[in-house]
């Protein structure tokens, strides 16, 4: 143990230089520094013992994470205490803030325990890709960015100052510019912009997230089965993927929802089942390239089935190329979304999304250009997330673009 200590600091075990070993390494890997704070201090201000430890980033964060919380807590002491037996995106919210404050407040207790350990290096490619992808702050930032968007979508009962709908008085409340009584101000309806906005994002982010989910599913399942079995059903499946984009995807999307009654669940089926070709692709390409590797022949000559073969030992090697198709079609989604809400033909009225958004305050752009403005930054603010947190997913999980393990 003291010689273990020695080589800590940058010494030998006989108190001489070490040129092979850099200071604050154990075995020529990082060590956690130690904490100057004991855990009576993590038990009240989860994030601080890191914070005083030098870990700005990891401690200041969860520390202002934690803090926002328990303000939102006591200023909207009211509502949170009346969520229980309130609507189910209020019991939603209530459950999304103890979550939230309860693994703070869990992963600094747990990191304290663990200040005095090495940093692991594992030679698993995951892992890799993990330590990699930390490593890139632009796309750390970027995934930061979207969790504190969705946080906010699941948290806007608490954090929406007014109702989305209601309607102030049209001779005095009408086309206010921000304020403190409204912060993004209030549209021709006077309607309150913040409120309208933090309500248009649950319906633009989950829209985004639940069209990939499907999309990604249907492409991985058709991709995986296609590119492994090859023969007709390749041939079949690869024509039908050819078939559907050759149609002009905004078009497509017109003319389907056109045909029936514009709803929120008819753009998440009809936006899934659109954008699930190119995942295909990218799947079958990846599987006729995994297929041919020797862990495949050896599961053959096992005598394993090809459906064993083809859940568990090909879709995992292939899900790095899914994964940051995924991030990407997330983006490229809320987009299309909003594109459709602007022609009228998406979500409709009085349903808020940031595309609706737009399309009112089309018209105010000299006397309210805040209805629009925000709207369109948060859209371009997410959608720039998505972009960077993909090509940092891209990179990370990239084994020819980062380096390989010691």
């Amino acid at each position: 143990m003291a010689e273990r200590s020695l080589i800590v600091e940058g010494r030998g075990p006989l108190g001489e230089g070490n040129g092979d070993v850099k200071p604050g390494r154990v075995g020529g890997r990082r060590a956690r520094p130690r904490f100057r704070g004991d855990r009576r201090v993590g038990l009240l201000l989860p994030g601080l013992p890191q914070l005083l430890a030098g870990r700005m980033s990891a401690g200041g964060y969860s520390l202002a994470l934690w803090t926002a919380l328990l303000v939102l807590a006591v200023l909207r002491w009211e509502r949170v205490r009346g969520a229980p037996t309130g609507a189910w995106d209020e019991q939603l919210a209530l459950a999304t803030l103890l979550l939230t404050l309860g693994a703070i407040w869990l992963w600094s207790l747990r990191d304290l325990g663990k200040g005095r350990e090495p940093l692991p290096r594992s030679r698993d490619p995951w892992s890799f890709a993990i330590q990699s992808f930390r490593g890139n702050q632009v796309a750390l930032g970027a995934l930061l960015v979207i969790g504190l968007f969705y946080l906010a979508a699941l948290l806007t009962p608490f954090l929406a100052p007014f109702d989305p709908v209601a309607q102030g008085s049209l001779t005095t409340e009408r086309l206010l510019a921000p304020s403190l009584a409204h912060p993004l101000g209030t549209d021709h309806f006077a309607r309150d912009v913040l409120s309208r906005l933090l309500y248009g994002a649950r319906v633009s982010l989950s829209i985004g997230l639940i069209a990939v989910g499907i999309a990604v599913t249907i492409g991985t399942v058709l991709g995986a089965v296609s590119g492994f079995l090859g023969g007709a059903i390749d041939a079949v499946v690869m024509r039908v993927v050819d078939m559907v984009i050759a149609f002009p995807r905004l078009v497509l999307l017109i003319a389907i929802i056109a045909l029936f009654q514009p709803s929120i669940f008819l753009i998440v089926v009809v936006l899934g089942l659109t954008q699930w070709p190119h995942v295909t692709r990218i799947v079958r390409g990846e599987v006729l390239s995994v297929r041919e590797r020797e862990f495949v022949e050896a599961g053959t000559a096992l005598g394993f089935s090809r459906l064993r073969i083809l859940g568990r030992h090909v879709v995992p090697n292939i899900l790095g190329p899914v994964i940051v198709a995924a991030s990407l079609g997330i983006g490229d989604t809320i987009v299309v979304e909003a594109g459709l809400s602007f022609l009228g033909i998406g979500v409709q009225p009085p349903t808020p999304s940031w595309g609706t958004m737009i399309a009112d305050g089309r018209n105010h752009l000299l006397g309210g250009w805040w209805i629009s403005t925000f709207a369109g930054l948060a859209i371009v603010v997410v959608v720039l997330a998505f972009n960077l947190a993909g090509d940092g997913l891209r990179d990370a999980l990239d084994p020819r673009g980062r380096r390989g393990p010691p």
